[in-house]
């Protein structure tokens, strides 16, 4: 059976709760729909987090982002819904969700998700993108 995409975000339990460490992950595959044209969307997906409980298995993942390629999103919300998706499923110490979309019409996006809100302008955990 061919795998197929999900938005169920599997989780596994953190190997080490008691220490603060950071988990990136970084997908330049992810692709979304215009809303307006329903041109696809190109993007690069960074995720920086540092876990507590949970970490997210990383198949379940990618076949959660795989999920978009039909959708129809700006990419401010999607960022946002994957930031909120992310945060329901593991309840991170930290986290951070970036987009950084392709040139479209001379114009390049990147957005920017942070939990919780109050994360410096720096990135999650410290560190710049």
């Amino acid at each position: 059976m061919a795998t197929k995409p999900s938005k169920n975000l599997e989780t596994f339990d953190n190997p080490n709760p008691e220490r603060d460490y950071e988990i990136h992950i970084e997908s330049d595959e992810f692709t979304c729909l215009c809303p307006v044209t329903g041109q696809p969307d190109f993007a690069t997906i960074r995720v920086a987090y540092v876990p507590d409980q949970r970490c997210v298995e990383l198949k379940s993942f990618k076949l959660y982002l795989w999920s978009y390629r039909d959708q129809g999103a700006f990419h401010e919300a999607v960022v946002n819904q994957i930031l909120d998706d992310l945060v329901a499923a593991l309840s991170p110490r930290q986290m951070s969700i970036e987009g950084e979309f392709k040139v479209r019409g001379g114009i390049e996006t990147s957005v920017i998700a942070r939990y919780p809100d109050d994360i410096e302008d720096e990135g999650c955990c410290g560190h710049d993108h």
